[in-house]
């Protein structure tokens, strides 16, 4: 019977579960962390002197097994990121259920998505990313993973892919340009981007 259940969960049921144990291990691993800082402590401090004794000034039996965890809830994190990433992918496979009018214009890719604005040394703006730019593809994205007027798809794609490269094509100045693109915290402001992207249509 808990084999069958879990076999109906949806796609989307699934992939907020795993963001949910993605926080958690997050939140874990941060815990973990405190105890390091708190010593004084990295990954990679020593805990041994120069004459190989136990260092004094560190909390030896509290830092050890707080680095092992982490090790393990690293590990951990990077196993169900890209268990989130596949999940992603299925929900907004843009290959699914594809019309002949759409079939039509593949060569012609569609934006869905406009950059709005790029803030100065931040991710998309190391990646090359531009004001203006029309976004025709966000990973596995195009205009097919969207139904409605929300961007949620594309937000949930950078969450799921942080730290990990994303291939975005752009349409600028009338031709493709693909770039790689890293989201990523601590650049020095908001978000893991660093840029404002808002729905399109050309039909706008």
């Amino acid at each position: 019977m808990t084999q069958e259940s879990s076999e109906q969960i949806s796609p989307v049921e699934r992939a907020r579960k795993l963001v949910k144990q993605k926080e958690d291990i997050e939140a874990e691993i941060e815990a973990h962390s405190s105890i390091l800082r708190a010593n004084g402590a990295t990954m990679e401090t020593p805990l041994v002197d120069k004459d190989g004794f136990p260092r004094a000034d560190i909390d030896i039996y509290a830092v050890r097994p707080a680095r092992a965890r982490i090790i393990m809830l690293r590990n951990d994190l990077k196993a169900v990121m890209d268990d989130i990433a596949k999940v992603l992918e299925n929900i907004y496979d843009p290959s699914n259920a594809v019309s002949q009018d759409e079939a039509e214009n593949e060569e012609s890719p569609q934006a869905f998505a406009k950059v709005n604005g790029v803030a100065p040394s931040s991710p998309a703006g190391q990646a090359g990313l531009q004001e203006e730019d029309l976004i025709v593809k966000f990973g596995g994205l195009t205009i097919r993973s969207f139904t409605s007027g929300s961007l949620q798809p594309l937000v949930q794609v950078v969450a799921a892919n942080e730290n990990r490269p994303i291939s975005i094509e752009v349409l600028r100045s009338g031709g493709n340009k693909v770039i790689s693109l890293t989201p990523r915290k601590g650049w020095g402001g908001k978000g893991l981007l660093g840029c404002h992207i808002v729905p399109y249509s050309s039909n706008s």
